[in-house]
């Protein structure tokens, strides 16, 4: 595949929680419409891959994305990238070759710092950079969301040990966008009821102050409401917010187009981390489109960067066959189904069409529909 012809990296969604919920499938829908027919899907395990039943909780992903996209006819596959030094690690290339064929990759709920100790450097996480650079969708969702930041908040071990207030460094995805940022999924979060404050990821106002307070400058903190998720368009430079929450950024640098009013910054209880931080706050809500210039200048990167040059080299090939095989010209036979269907679909005959595309893939083939008339591709 030339450098020259390469796809722009593909659309970022974080979900803040909730992402098999129905507001979560709202934004699947979005994602997916703009996505290949029939999609693969790949599913890392790999955030949950320390539990005993970590292979159910992606499961249950898989099976959400099944039955509630099922129009779209995803292909799931799971990738169970659960340790290193085991037969399913991220660094074995058997276990992890189906994230270069990817249309979108999700990873989600688990351990956040137990997701960066398996993944950083490691085979797995590079595949998942250099597909998304060439245009694969990537998910990230509560853990994930922790764990790709520039720093990762250690939940569990504050939390539930109750270790000293501190961070970990995480897998920084958006370092190679030139931009350093720390993600708070669980925002809203309202489990402690009245008498203890859970929001902030369970670590609450004063702590998460505190927490705040650690880091080092320049860094910009975003915090995800429960299910909520922001759509990122890396390419079109804009983000919009899905779901029933509000997105906050805590961004460094003085106030400017965006910045959240005083009365929202003091009833948040943030007026002491900005202060502290020399910096300002943005405030989206659901449905609001934005330019992420407005609280997250990213630059877009030279095409594999980040990736070891072999395997950047390898997911060039790897896509060059994709892209091979989607181009075979399909038999006779299957062009006149796929004119059949298309006169079914004039007349509106849904049924009609839907029962011409299913015989279609029977022979081995898709057919999406573009302004421009069908495509129609080898699966």
């Amino acid at each position: 595949m030339s450098l020259d012809h390469l796809p722009a990296p593909g659309p970022i969604v974080l979900f803040g929680s909730g992402e098999t919920s129905p507001s979560g499938q709202r934004i699947f829908d979005k994602l997916f419409r703009n996505l290949p027919s029939e999609p693969r899907c790949a599913l890392l395990e790999t955030p949950a891959g320390f539990e005993l039943n970590s292979y159910q909780v992606i499961e249950r992903v898989g099976a959400y994305l099944k039955e509630s996209l099922q129009n779209y006819c995803p292909h799931v596959e799971i990738i169970r990238a659960r340790q290193r030094n085991t037969p399913d690690s991220p660094d074995n290339p058997a276990a992890v070759a189906s994230l270069l064929r990817a249309d979108m990759i999700f990873m989600g709920p688990g351990s956040p710092t137990y997701a960066v100790r398996q993944l950083r450097n490691s085979l797995a996480w590079h595949y998942t950079l250099a597909r998304h650079a060439l245009g694969a969708a990537l998910v990230f969702a509560s853990a994930a969301v922790v764990a790709v930041g520039t720093y990762a908040l250690p939940v569990y071990e504050i939390y539930k040990v109750g270790e000293d207030l501190h961070w970990k460094d995480g897998l920084d995805f958006f370092g190679n966008y030139s931009f350093s940022m720390v993600l708070i999924p669980h925002w809203n979060n309202q489990e402690g009821g009245a008498k203890l404050d859970t929001s902030r990821c369970f670590m609450g106002r004063e702590r998460f102050t505190r927490l705040a307070a650690l880091l080092p400058p320049g860094l910009t903190i975003l915090g995800l409401d429960e299910n909520t998720a922001l759509y990122m368009d890396l390419q079109a430079g804009t983000g919009k917010i899905y779901g029933v929450g509000e997105v906050t950024w805590i961004h460094v640098g003085s106030e400017h187009l965006g910045s959240a009013p005083a009365e929202f910054v003091h009833n948040a209880g943030l007026e002491e981390v900005i202060q502290a931080r020399g910096g300002h706050v943005h405030r989206y809500r659901t449905g609001e489109t934005f330019a992420l210039s407005e609280c997250c200048p990213m630059r877009l990167p030279v095409p594999g960067q980040g990736v070891p040059p072999k395997v950047w080299q390898h997911a060039l090939e790897v896509a060059q066959q994709v892209e091979n095989v989607s181009l075979e010209s399909p038999p006779e036979v299957v062009q006149r189904l796929v004119q059949e269907r298309q006169a079914a679909r004039s007349r509106e005959d849904w049924v009609a069409a839907d029962a011409l595309r299913q015989h279609i893939v029977d022979l081995g083939w898709t057919v999406e529909d573009t302004s421009q008339g069908p495509r129609v591709m080898k699966r």
